[in-house]
């Protein structure tokens, strides 16, 4: 534990300017980051007595090493330069309120030929236009179930359309008209685009304009005495009204408004946002962090509107969403508060400047608005109870996990970072490692690794001690470099964002090492430490044999009781370690089949290898395929096609085996990666992170 006094700035050199500040720990790695009005006024608040502090803000100063800030202009700049810095930097004592994967949305391929309709959860990609997100998939599918009626769009894989395509059948839903069928051309492209764009708009609030057509072309089909296709017009307007009435008018004249709510304890916070487009609810998000001070709820208030608001524009910024962004991805007209924060007037001025109009923050006093808060506050309020019902237990278990692993093993403290390694081959071949990392007792999966053994490469045999030594000496070379390297200037410069620097992830060691494997595997891990001088990192050994922990130095293996909380982390670590090195060996396995299968062969490079999967589908199609088919594939003739042929008729693809059969046009472009570049991708300056 770090005194903070020992880097305490002399409070005549802290200028008293709007700035942002950053705390450093002893490894360099940037543990806060922090805005004020008045630097010297709000750094000298974390130099007052320790146990004055919040416990959060204690625990941050003990641990810091240092402390760093830059001058800006006004308060509008310290808001986006605090934002940048923590997006960059991913302090661990920032509250970060990231985007709740849970949900689901509608997406919309905009990006493609003929656009598809599918329910989707993750991270957003360019191109593509979503809804939501919704409380539930089956709302969604719903919802689609309902419009692909009026609007009869696409919503196959993109296997499912190349298939209908090549037999020239529509599917299910293209007999019964709730798809336009354009794998078999019953409609072209600029068609199918214009019934997606009319179900977005739909979706978007556009509804009376799409009613009030259909009413009109109904009653004139009733006039053209036409009464088949009245009534369908007059069954499509009623589902069109159906899907209207899933979304409840809440407030009027066409409100757009973010309505935020939040309610918590000393400890955590929940917070809640309704999304309202056109006076409805469009979508739902709700987070529960800890609280990161003893600041008011203004205060929560202001540090989620920068972060939220911030990461929403970075997305409109990156990704075409289409001219309305109706749905919470940008930023509205309005945002209801439940109070104002200490910066509120800034706020305003930094979220005008990223909608580029006028924003309106302010706290709902009466009417159908007031209503609305008061039932988000409810949700806000149940989020938290429920949040505190799931994670009573594991919070507890965690802490009697972290304690009983520092007892047993003599620790001087609790291990907050475990780091796992495991080696994963076949007999020798494709010799692979991962390394997973555990903080809190939680899998913290942006720092997950993949590693390709470079001593085991074309041995035909498997040392599983030295690749754990390799594996050790590279994660903690990489370590040293980073914490060996400079750490940036700081001092008076822009508030522009340093976007150049990225976090040092490795700078920061953990307090303890695990290898899969008994004693040898241990002892090799440990010589590596003693040879590169690291002195303050734990190693132990978890063989699977009996779960015996093995300490270096020690004959005989330590026994944790099987009801050990302990153990059942330290197990846990183990086989997550275990999942990520086998996904990353069958990966890397798949190209060396795959290259089996179709590498060797006269006149077939990797273009052509490429153009060949990706018209067939797979190797077992393209062998079924006759001599012309093979010859009509742009780029492929007749002798690259008898050669082709015969490669596949003969011995070559007995011997790549039978996962060779099925091979997906990634793994042919992926196979053109030689062993060499793989080597540096996965390994330590690779991200490997499996979501």
């Amino acid at each position: 534990m770090a005194d903070p006094t020992t880097y305490r700035p002399a409070p005549g050199t802290i200028p008293t300017d709007p700035g942002v500040y950053k705390f450093r720990d002893e490894h360099g790695r940037v543990i806060y980051v922090g805005k004020a009005k008045n630097l010297r006024s709000r750094l000298t608040s974390y130099f007052a007595d320790i146990a004055s502090l919040h416990p959060r803000t204690r625990q941050m100063v003990t641990t810091a090493a240092s402390v760093e800030w830059t001058v800006v202009g006004t308060e509008v700049e310290a808001l986006q330069l605090e934002y940048n810095w923590i997006k960059e930097f991913d302090p661990r004592f920032n509250v970060r309120y990231r985007d709740d994967k849970s949900y689901p949305m509608l997406a919309v391929t905009l990006n493609e030929e003929y656009p598809r309709l599918f329910v989707y959860r993750g991270p957003r990609r360019r191109g593509v236009r979503y809804f939501g997100p919704y409380a539930h998939a089956w709302a969604i599918r719903e919802t689609v179930d309902l419009l692909t009626r009026v609007f009869p769009a696409r919503t196959c894989s993109a296997g499912v359309f190349k298939r209908h395509r090549q037999i020239d059948r529509p599917c299910l839903l293209g007999y019964i008209d709730k798809c336009s069928a354009p794998c078999i051309g019953r409609v072209d492209a600029e068609e199918h685009r214009e019934i997606v764009e009319d179900f977005c708009d739909f979706l978007a609030g556009r509804t009376d304009l799409l009613i009030r057509k259909l009413e009109r072309d109904m009653s004139a089909a009733a006039e053209d005495l036409d009464f088949e296709r009245a009534a369908r017009l007059r069954d499509d307007i009623g589902a069109l009204r159906r899907a209207m009435e899933k979304q409840a008018v809440v407030l009027g004249d066409g409100t757009t408004a973010d309505v935020v709510a939040i309610a918590g304890d000393d400890l955590e916070v929940s917070v809640q946002v309704f999304h309202v487009r056109d006076g409805r609810v469009r979508g739902q998000r709700g987070w529960v962090v800890e609280r990161s001070d003893n600041g008011t709820d203004g205060d929560v208030i202001g540090e989620f509107i920068t972060q939220f608001y911030g990461a929403q524009v970075d997305f409109d910024a990156t990704v075409d969403v289409g001219e309305d962004r109706a749905h919470g991805e940008s930023v509205p007209r309005e945002v209801l508060v439940p109070e104002l924060p200490a910066n509120a007037a800034e706020l305003e001025e930094w979220l005008c400047g990223l909608r580029g109009s006028r924003v309106t923050l302010r706290v709902p006093q009466r009417g159908d608005k007031k209503a609305l808060f008061e039932t988000v506050a409810r949700n806000a309020g149940e989020a938290l109870t429920q949040h505190k019902l799931r994670r009573a237990g594991d919070l507890t278990t965690r802490s009697a996990a972290l304690t009983e692993l520092q007892e047993n093993l003599m620790l001087d403290q609790a291990p907050l970072r475990i780091e796992c390694v495991d080696i994963s081959h076949v007999q020798g071949t494709d010799v692979v490692a991962s390394l997973v990392v555990f903080e809190d007792g939680l899998p913290r999966k942006s720092d997950y690794r993949h590693y390709a053994i470079r001593h085991a490469a074309g041995d035909g045999h498997s040392d599983d001690v030295a690749s754990i030594a390799e594996v050790t000496r590279r994660r903690f070379l990489r370590h040293r470099a980073d914490r060996d390297a400079p750490p940036p200037e700081s001092g008076e410069v822009d508030a522009e964002p340093q976007t150049s620097a990225q976090p040092r992830k490795f700078a920061y060691p953990p307090n303890l090492f695990v290898v899969d494997g008994g004693a040898p595997q241990v002892h090799a891990a440990a010589a590596v430490l003693d040879e590169l001088g690291v002195t303050d990192v734990s190693v132990i050994g978890l063989a699977k044999r009996l779960e015996e922990v093995w300490v270096p130095g020690e004959d005989d293996p330590m026994i944790l009781p099987r009801s050990s909380q302990a153990l059942f982390l330290l197990q846990r670590v183990r086989d997550e370690a275990h999942r990520f090195a086998i996904t990353f060996h069958r990966s890397k396995r798949s190209k060396r089949m795959t290259a089996s299968a179709l590498d060797g062969i006269p006149g077939l490079g990797k273009t052509r290898r490429t153009a060949l999967v990706t018209h067939f589908g797979s190797v077992a199609r393209l062998r079924e395929a006759s001599l012309e088919e093979i010859a009509q594939v742009p780029g492929i003739g007749l002798t690259t096609a008898r050669a082709v042929q015969s490669a596949l008729g003969g011995d070559t693809v007995a011997e790549a085996g039978p996962e060779s059969e099925v091979v997906s046009v990634e793994s042919v472009v992926s196979e053109t990666v030689n062993e060499a570049e793989m080597t540096v991708v996965t390994g330590d300056a690779g991200r490997g992170v499996d979501e």
